[in-house]
């Protein structure tokens, strides 16, 4: 079987390739540039998926099965992160449409959902996708699964593993949610106990395998048992909790960001608040995965890796 992964060189494509290494695969890994040393039988394939890389890639290797990673994590430009998110997305489902690819697995997130205040807790996979129009993340995940599902009913023959993925934790891991850890207080809004849902590395990348050919088509919350709220987290980290009113939240981070203290804005005020938890009922009973570990050990261990 031929596998090709987009953005093969993100944390979550490394540790992926490396959980693949013992597979007997046909594996190319695409991205913008190699960063390390693959496995002796991958193959590197340079892609950009703002254009017709995807399409003359896919056309070329025909692969059976195409994991797409590709994306921009926040905080980044926003119209950089909607060519390569959303156009990139389309352009990579287009070309396994064009070129006959069995199935496609697209790793979404949780922020398609969208953080509101009357979000279900928790969320299920029925639960309807609103994004957030003031934070491009959200936003942009809300339009690439509206591309997806369209696809799903004008194109049947491509099979679709669509995983939306609570936040990721592994040794090394660093993004906008670990930048919270490592500031000197966790922040709270009032009125919020802002819950964290967790998924370890290792855990996602077993799914993204069973994904490949072993698990149904279908759309799936990716996410560890349990949640920690910010207190908890507090309380494992050793920090005290600033507590402010979302006027003062939004006042302080509109000063630090205009300062570049800070790489939040005061649109995230909401994903402050609002974070979605995720059922993942779906994923152990349909798609056949159990996460080997709970929120709270995933955040034990990055902590552990992180010398916090």
């Amino acid at each position: 079987m031929r596998v090709l992964i987009t953005g093969a060189f993100c944390s979550v494509g490394c540790a992926l390739m490396q959980e693949l290494a013992n597979e007997s695969l046909d594996v190319i890994a695409a991205d913008i540039a190699p960063i390390l040393r693959l496995p002796l039988h991958y193959r590197f394939s340079s892609m950009d998926v703002r254009g017709q890389d995807p399409d003359r890639i896919i056309a070329h290797e025909r692969p059976d099965v195409v994991i797409h990673l590709a994306a921009t994590q926040p905080p980044s430009n926003r119209q950089l992160a909607h060519q390569v998110n959303v156009i990139g997305t389309r352009n990579v489902l287009d070309a396994c449409i064009a070129h006959g690819v069995k199935r496609l697995v697209v790793t979404s997130s949780n922020a398609a959902y969208g953080y509101h205040a009357d979000n279900p807790q928790p969320l299920t996979e029925t639960a309807p996708l609103r994004g957030n129009a003031e934070y491009s993340y959200a936003d942009h995940y809300r339009q690439i699964e509206n591309i997806l599902q369209q696809a799903r009913i004008d194109h049947p023959q491509l099979e679709q593993v669509v995983l939306r993925v609570a936040t990721v934790l592994g040794a090394g891991v660093e993004n906008i949610i670990t930048a919270l850890f490592h500031r000197p207080h966790m922040l709270a809004v009032n009125g919020s106990d802002g819950p964290f849902s967790f998924i370890w590395t290792r855990d996602l990348t077993r799914v993204l395998v069973r994904a490949i050919a072993t698990s149904p088509a279908g759309v799936f919350n990716v996410a560890a048992d349990g949640v920690l709220s910010v207190h908890e987290l507090a309380q494992r980290l050793g920090k005290p909790v600033l507590k402010l009113p979302v006027w003062g939240l939004k006042a302080l981070l509109t000063v630090a960001h205009t300062l570049n203290f800070t790489r939040y804005h005061p649109s995230h005020v909401s994903f402050l608040q609002y974070r979605p938890v995720l059922d993942n009922s779906a994923l152990k009973e349909a798609f056949g995965y159990t996460p080997e570990l709970t929120s709270r050990q995933v955040f034990d261990l990055w902590q552990k890796n992180a010398g916090l």
